[in-house]
C-alpha cells in the first residue's frame, strides 16, 4: 500500500498530462501536489507542522527557477523589440546558402547557446521561425529543432536542471561536477548519431551524407568544449560550448569547410541574392549576447572577486516572522530557518541565482543604446510578466510537490518508490534510467523539474543497489534532457511560433524514434565506457 500510494500520484499526474485532452502542467502539477498533501494526512498521518513546511519551502525555493525564466524571456523580449533578432536572422541567412550548414549553425550550433543561456524551451522557439523564414517546411523544422535540443539541455539556463534539480538532494559539489562530466559524456556519443537523425527529418540521406563532415566539426566544436568545461563546473558547459561552437561553425561555412560543392538547394523560396550585413551592425546585435556571458563569466569564476561578494554569508539582518526565522545576508540571500518550529530551511539568492545578474543587468544597462526601444519598456515588462504566469503555476506545483515526496527522510515517497523499482531492477537500472529522466521532462516541460521530481528516486535506487549515485543522477539528467523532445509543452511552444496547427501527435511520435535512440546510446555508454575512464 505505501508503494501505491507513492506512485499513483505519479501515474495520475502523467496520466493528466498525456490523456486524450489533456490537462495542461499549470493546472495539473499544483492538483498533484494537494493530491500528494492529501495522502500525507489521510494516509501516511504525517506531522501537520511538518507537511505545511513544504508549502513554505517549496513557495520560496520556487523564486530561483522562476525567475531565472523571466530573467530569459525578458532578455529574448529585448532581442526582438530592439531589432538585434532581425539582424541576427539577416546576418546568419549572408553566411551561406548550403542547406545543411543553415539548419547545423542556426538548428544547432545558435539554439545550442542559447539553450546554455536561458533553456526552458526557448531555443527552439527562436530558431524555427529563423529557418521557417529562411524558406524549409514548418513541421520539418519543428520536428528537427525539437530532436537538437537534447545535447545541451543538461546545462541549459545556466545550468539549472543540474545545481537547481539535484539542490534538494544533500549532494557534495565534487559528486554535482561528477554528475555534470558524466552526462556531458553521453551527450557527446549521442551528438554523433542523434543530429544527424534530426537532419533526416528535412533532408535525404545523400543530402545529409555529402555534408557529413561539417555537421560532425559543428556537433564537435559545440559538445566538446561543453564535455571538458564540465569536469571543473556545472554552470557554463553549454553556454560557453554553445558560443565556442556557433562561431567556429559560422566561420567553417563562410569558408566552405566540409561542405558538398554541389549540395541541391532544398528551400522552397529562397533569394539568390543576399545582401551582407556590416559588421558593425552584426556586432550591435551580438552585444547584448556578449554582454549577457561576460557578466555570467566573471561572476561565476571562482578565482574572481565577485563571486565570493555575491555569495558571501555575513548577516544584514535577521527577524523572527512567528512561522520561521528570516536571515537577509549583505549578498541579500532571503533564508527562512526552523520553518513552524521544524528543522525544515530554504534560501533565495537574490544577486547570484542567474536572473537579475546577469538577465536584468544586461538588459537595462543597454537599453539606451538602442533607439527602437523608445517608449517599448512597458510593453517588455508586461510581455514577460505575462509568459511566466503560467510557468510560475507549474512549477509552484511541482516544487511543492517534489517538497511534499520528500518528506521523511528514509520512509519518504521518493524513497518507498526507489526501493520498489530497486527490488524490481536491481542492477540492471542502469539500463531503464535514463528512461524515467525522459517521463519527467514529457510531463512536466522542463529538465529541472524532472530531475527535482525524480532525482531523490534515482538516488534512492543507486543507494539501494549499490549503484555509482553519480552515474543514475547523470542518466537522470540526460533523460530530462532527451525527454524534451516529446515534451508536450515544447511542441505546443514550437508550433505556435512557427503556425503549425494540429500536429502535435504527428511530431511527438516522430520524435519519439531519436528520444528512445538517445536512451540506448545513454544505456549502452553507461555500462561500457564509463569502467573504462572513471
Amino acid at each position: 500500500m505505501n508503494v501505491l500510494l507513492s506512485v499513483i500520484p505519479i501515474v495520475t499526474l502523467v496520466w493528466m498530462m498525456t490523456k486524450k485532452k489533456s490537462v495542461p502542467s499549470h493546472i495539473a502539477l499544483p492538483l498533484t501536489a494537494l493530491f500528494v498533501y492529501v495522502i500525507h494526512i489521510a494516509y501516511f498521518k504525517t506531522n501537520f507542522a511538518l507537511l505545511n513546511s513544504g508549502l513554505i519551502t517549496g513557495s520560496l525555493a520556487v523564486l530561483t527557477p522562476i525567475t531565472v525564466i523571466a530573467g530569459a524571456v525578458l532578455f529574448n523580449r529585448f532581442q526582438q523589440l530592439s531589432g538585434c533578432q532581425d539582424i541576427i536572422n539577416k546576418w546568419l541567412e549572408s553566411i551561406t546558402k548550403n542547406p545543411i550548414a543553415q539548419f547545423m549553425i542556426i538548428g544547432f550550433a545558435f539554439a545550442f547557446m542559447i539553450e546554455g543561456a536561458s533553456g526552458f524551451g526557448t531555443p527552439a522557439a527562436i530558431a524555427a521561425p529563423i529557418l521557417i523564414g529562411l524558406g524549409y517546411q514548418p513541421i520539418k523544422v519543428v520536428i528537427a529543432v525539437l530532436a537538437f535540443n537534447s545535447v545541451p539541455v543538461s546545462f541549459g539556463a545556466v545550468g539549472t536542471p543540474t545545481w537547481f534539480g539535484f539542490g534538494s538532494l544533500g549532494l557534495s559539489e565534487t559528486v554535482i561536477t561528477e554528475i555534470g562530466l558524466k552526462a556531458s559524456v553521453i551527450h557527446l556519443f549521442a551528438g554523433m548519431i542523434v543530429p544527424v537523425m534530426a537532419l533526416l527529418f528535412v533532408f535525404e540521406w545523400k543530402e545529409v551524407r555529402k555534408n557529413i563532415i561539417f555537421i560532425y566539426l559543428t556537433v564537435f566544436s559545440c559538445a566538446i568544449p561543453m564535455t571538458l568545461l564540465s569536469a571543473v563546473n556545472y554552470e557554463f558547459p553549454s553556454l560557453i560550448g554553445g558560443a565556442i561552437g556557433f562561431f567556429i561553425s559560422v566561420f567553417l561555412a563562410s569558408k566552405g569547410v566540409g561542405l558538398s560543392k554541389d549540395s541541391v538547394n532544398l528551400v522552397e523560396d529562397y533569394s539568390t541574392v543576399i545582401e551582407k550585413v556590416p559588421f558593425k551592425d552584426v556586432f550591435k546585435a551580438l552585444l547584448p549576447t556578449i554582454v549577457l556571458i561576460l557578466t555570467l563569466v566573471v561572476t561565476r569564476i571562482q578565482q574572481l572577486p565577485l563571486k565570493n561578494i555575491l555569495r558571501t554569508d555575513s548577516i544584514l539582518f535577521e527577524a523572527d516572522l512567528g512561522f520561521a526565522k528570516l536571515n537577509v545576508t549583505k549578498a541579500f540571500k532571503i533564508s527562512l530557518l526552523d520553518v513552524l518550529g521544524t528543522k525544515e530551511k530554504e534560501a533565495y539568492e537574490l544577486l547570484y541565482a542567474p536572473a537579475l545578474i546577469p538577465f536584468f543587468f544586461t538588459v537595462f544597462i543597454l537599453l539606451a543604446l538602442y533607439p527602437k526601444m523608445n517608449g517599448k519598456v512597458g510593453t517588455m515588462l508586461k510581455e514577460t510578466f505575462n509568459q511566466i504566469k503560467l510557468p510560475f503555476l507549474a512549477l509552484l506545483g511541482g516544487v511543492i510537490m517534489v517538497k511534499f515526496m520528500l518528506i521523511g527522510g528514509d520512509n519518504s515517497m521518493v524513497k518507498i518508490i526507489g526501493l520498489a523499482l530497486a527490488d524490481a531492477t536491481g542492477s540492471y537500472w542502469t539500463i531503464f534510467a535514463s528512461y524515467l529522466g525522459s517521463i519527467g521532462a514529457f510531463f512536466s516541460g522542463s529538465n529541472t523539474i524532472s530531475n527535482l521530481i525524480f532525482g531523490g528516486v534515482q538516488q534512492s535506487i543507486a543507494q539501494s543497489t549499490g549503484l555509482s549515485v553519480g552515474t543514475i543522477l547523470a542518466m537522470q539528467s540526460v533523460g530530462g534532457a532527451m525527454g524534451n523532445m516529446t515534451c508536450i509543452n515544447n511542441i505546443i511552444a514550437a508550433c505556435s511560433v512557427s503556425n503549425v496547427h494540429n500536429e502535435e501527435g504527428n511530431i511527438m511520435k516522430r520524435t519519439a524514434i531519436p528520444m528512445i535512440t538517445y536512451g540506448i546510446i545513454a544505456a549502452i555508454v553507461a555500462t561500457f565506457v564509463f569502467p573504462l575512464i572513471f
